[in-house]
């Protein structure tokens, strides 16, 4: 799957998010070496720390069906009508890490025309590990 068509994957999964709260709405788009891709949306719950993020949603998701090798991952949010640049939070950076090399590309969405590719390693130059 080439770039574009994650990011469009990434911007249609924004729609299926849960955020009555904050009313900020995330998609993720992770694509697997093997090519099969998995999306996520944000989850929000009334007891903010139980929320999960798109880019969480999408790594369980493929972790859960057996998948451990991943090449990309898209992220689109924003409001209702609107899409900024939405970058992954910490924790969603080591959860990459945990399963990524620092040649992961990330790929932060604002719409289908612009977007910006960074790796993992200069998004989490240090990252917790042993």
């Amino acid at each position: 799957m080439n770039e574009k068509k994650l990011v469009l994957t990434a911007i249609n999964a924004k729609e299926t998010a849960y955020a009555p709260y904050s009313e900020f709405y995330v998609g993720a788009a992770l694509l697997c070496s093997d090519g099969t891709v998995f999306t996520g949306c944000n989850i929000e719950n009334i007891s903010y720390s139980a929320t999960v993020c798109a880019e969480r949603t999408a790594f369980f998701k493929a972790v859960s069906e057996g998948k451990r090798e991943f090449s990309a991952i898209a992220i689109a949010g924003g409001k209702k009508g609107e899409s900024i640049f939405a970058y992954p939070c910490g924790v969603c950076r080591q959860v990459m890490a945990e399963f990524c090399k620092g040649n992961f590309k990330v790929i932060v969405v604002k719409s289908a025309e612009e977007y910006e590719v960074y790796s993992l390693s200069e998004l989490i130059p240090k990252s917790f590990d042993f």
